[in-house]
């Protein structure tokens, strides 16, 4: 297992290309099961969770071909319900996302518990409501057994806003007899993505970005080549990089329709000052970090909520940026019980943080940080990158552990950090 080592304390400078989102490459490599014919997918993420996907999808019979520059050729022309690889389904949540399509195109699946971050309980229940509304059997024991001799087109009311739950209804339903309309559905961008991607694949899906899906059910689908749109959480965490550390940042084709609400949060709570350069986004030197409070002197809070809210994923991200901001911040994580428990680090570290109960925490800043070479775990994608950008803030070395956790999320997360004048080794544990 690796770890990086970090010298902290340097401004960083320069470009960086995020990758493609990993959330919409996860959906859309389990989409290939939907169909004979081949899928390319291109700006497809080089990390850890999508060569996990490919690997459990290689085990039901699909061919992975990597095409080079990021591009994935995927064809089942064969699907066996074969029984997945416990240790591969644990490494990541998506393997459930593996559940719709093969009740849509082979009528069943086995699958073992998915795994992925412990940020706390991660229900699946939304998941089978949606299935059983199409007439799938759900049986659960040691393993999760869905079975449907065909598929039923469904007015269903999901229980919670679930991404994963909405992909998944949402694959299994552009195969099912009949209309489907998937209410109280999520609307993330990777969520529009699978959607796009399906309907150039024949399927007939509307209302793609609101939160009421309507499926009309077709009888089969065809390949098609779709472009993967960028990580607008990688795209965020550069941001909350480059105001704290005092550079110059120019962040290269983003989405600036999918960064509205990140925006608005980094500049109108914490101060954070950057612009739109056609496609790129600046984020410039000379940052007076600053909380803005509300019009009533309170001190202001940053939540997470569904799209288009504040993401959960840069709660993190935000906290760290907090910790460099001038003034009283609360940070409130709705959805995650365990999520905030990395601060006990950044207290560590010398952060002034008073974690109030397990989704709210209030910021007090700026704090001076001090490197810890003692080492740091990463418990999670989203801590990892956070404890890393407290480590490129504070003066000295830090040794952060566990990176495999960052890996599963951030492409050549170490090479790119580099680029920008940061000091940063990968080395081997042990």
């Amino acid at each position: 297992m690796d770890k990086f080592i970090i010298e902290g304390g340097r401004p960083l400078n320069g470009s960086v290309t995020p990758s493609g989102n990993k959330n919409a490459a996860l959906p859309l490599l389990a989409a290939a099961l939907l169909t004979d014919e081949p899928l390319i997918l291109q700006n497809v993420p080089d990390i850890r969770d999508v060569r996990t996907m490919a690997e459990l999808l290689g085990q039901l019979g699909v061919q992975v071909h990597d095409r080079g520059d990021h591009t994935l050729e995927l064809r089942a022309e064969r699907v066996q319900p074969a029984a997945l690889d416990p240790d591969r389904c644990r490494e990541i949540r998506a393997s459930i996302l593996l559940a719709g399509p093969m009740l849509a195109r082979a009528g069943q699946i086995e699958l073992p518990p998915p795994g992925g971050d412990v940020i706390g309980r991660r229900r699946l229940d939304t998941h089978f409501w949606a299935f059983q509304n199409m007439g799938a059997q759900v049986e659960i024991d040691t393993r999760l057994s869905l079975r449907a001799r065909s598929l039923t087109g469904s007015d269903m009311l999901l229980d919670e806003m679930s991404v994963t739950a909405t992909e998944n209804a949402l694959m299994a339903a552009v195969l099912a007899k009949g209309t489907t309309v998937i209410r109280n559905a999520a609307s993330e961008p990777h969520v529009q993505d699978l959607a796009l991607c399906l309907n150039q694949m024949g399927a007939r899906i509307s209302g793609i970005g609101t939160n009421v899906l309507v499926i009309e059910g077709v009888d089969r689908l065809h390949g098609t080549e779709f472009r993967i749109s960028p990580d607008y959480i990688e795209i965020g965490s550069w941001i909350g990089l480059g105001a704290i550390t005092f550079g110059e940042l120019r962040i290269r084709g983003v989405a600036p329709d999918q960064l509205r609400m990140i925006r608005l949060m980094f500049e109108q709570r914490l101060g954070v000052r950057m612009r739109l350069e056609g496609a790129d986004l600046i984020v410039p030197s000379g940052q007076r970090l600053q909380v803005h409070d509300d019009a009533d002197g309170a001190a202001p809070k940053i939540e997470d909520m569904p799209w288009p809210g504040f993401p959960a994923d840069l709660m993190s991200i935000a906290l760290v940026v907090a910790t460099q901001t001038t003034g009283t911040i609360l940070i409130h994580e709705k959805m995650f019980e365990s999520r905030l428990f990395f601060v006990d680090r950044l207290i560590d570290m010398g952060a002034r943080i008073v974690l109030c109960d397990p989704h709210r925490a209030v910021v007090i800043g700026p704090n001076r940080l001090r490197a810890d070479p003692t080492g740091i775990p990463s418990p999670d994608i989203r801590a990892g990158m956070a404890l890393l950008l407290a480590a490129l803030v504070a003066e000295g070395r830090t040794v952060i552990r566990n990176i495999r956790q960052i890996d599963r999320g951030y492409e050549r997360l170490d090479e790119k950090l580099l680029g920008l004048g940061a000091s940063i080794q990968r080395v081997a544990e042990g």
